[in-house]
């Protein structure tokens, strides 16, 4: 089952989608995260989409204003391609191989569920970047709570899949990786989300013996192909990403773990690194983006002009000794 979210008539809704494109909206619904938390799960969900089944029809999609399909509690992306890690090493960090410690777990950072977008939405260049690019990633949807699961749980915990772009300012995470934390403002702007959600159910026909799901990826620049690979090339699954995201703490309805960027062309920064140069060039407004995964759909947007940084002083230098009392009180 595919669920949608979106604006019609300035009201948010949230459907059942089905295979020609009709809406079939589930009454006083209109947080698919909200549903979530309601549901519990799958069967919940899945329930509730069967309710609307033989209602009365609601708008076709190209009628609508899609949104992305639910706004996230949180976001992991995960880094589970090799090739991916390789290139964009390369490229961004001036360095080559994989680390050692890549190999150890399944690492994620945090990505900002504030700057979510949905499907044909305009993406800013972010404030201060000559070097947008996008990333190629499928998003697994948690929708039941979990703490310490094994990767057998969490597959229960697993909800469904949307399509993932998390856009990145390569030049802005290049200068802030050196300190040492990971991407920070380099990938706040903007990350895509869509079009749909599909439920878990309907890609258990790709999994394969290994667990991994088998589906195609495409990315498109201006109707360009600049990447292809399977989502089976992760080094990890999905459920063993969820149970080390819950590892320690908890993963809640509306959490969203991206696959991390796939390789052969995932996104530009690979391709940089492999070549030499900026070759294709970074984003520029005007440019589409359109991201396909099969069995979940086409993700697409076009970048627009962003606006200018604010500006901001350099962080102060100690020129002075330290007191030789950790005391602090008023100065006479």
């Amino acid at each position: 089952m595919r669920f949608a979210a979106y604006e019609h008539h300035h009201r948010q809704r949230v459907a059942v989608v089905e295979a020609d494109g009709t809406l079939l909206p589930l009454p006083d619904v209109t947080s698919l995260t909200d549903l979530l938390t309601e549901t519990g799960g799958l069967p919940g969900l899945l329930a509730a989409g069967r309710e609307v089944l033989d209602a009365p029809p609601g708008p076709h999609v190209r009628e609508v204003r899609l949104l992305a399909p639910l706004r996230p509690a949180s976001v992991r992306d995960f880094v589970t391609f090799e090739e991916h890690v390789e290139g964009v090493r390369r490229s961004v960090e001036g360095t080559g191989g994989v680390p050692e410690q890549w190999y150890a777990a399944p690492t994620f950072y945090f990505a900002n569920p504030h700057a979510v977008h949905g499907h044909r939405d305009g993406i800013p260049v972010p404030p201060g970047s000559a070097a947008l690019d996008f990333e190629l990633e499928v998003g697994a949807v948690i929708g039941r709570e979990g703490r310490d699961l094994t990767p057998e749980e969490a597959r229960d915990h697993i909800v469904g899949y949307t399509v993932f772009n998390d856009w990145s300012a390569r030049d802005l995470q290049s200068a802030e990786m050196r300190v040492g934390l990971g991407p920070c403002k380099g990938k706040d702007t903007a990350t895509t989300l869509g079009p749909y959600l599909v439920t878990a159910d309907e890609l258990e026909p790709y999994r394969d013996s290994e667990g991994f799901l088998r589906l195609a990826l495409t990315a498109v620049i201006n109707g360009q192909v600049v990447g292809e690979d399977l989502l089976s090339h992760m080094s990890w699954t999905f459920e063993e990403m969820t149970a080390y995201a819950s590892r320690g703490t908890r993963v809640v309805p509306g959490d969203v773990l991206g696959s991390g960027t796939c390789g052969n062309g995932g996104c530009l920064a690979e391709l940089w690194g492999l070549r030499g140069e900026q070759t294709p060039p970074p984003l520029k407004p005007g440019d589409t983006v359109a991201l396909t995964v099969e069995g979940i759909g086409t993700l697409a947007n076009t970048v627009v002009p962003g606006v200018e940084p604010v500006p901001l002083p350099t962080g102060r230098r100690r020129d002075r000794e330290r007191p030789s009392t950790t005391r602090v009180g008023p100065s006479r």
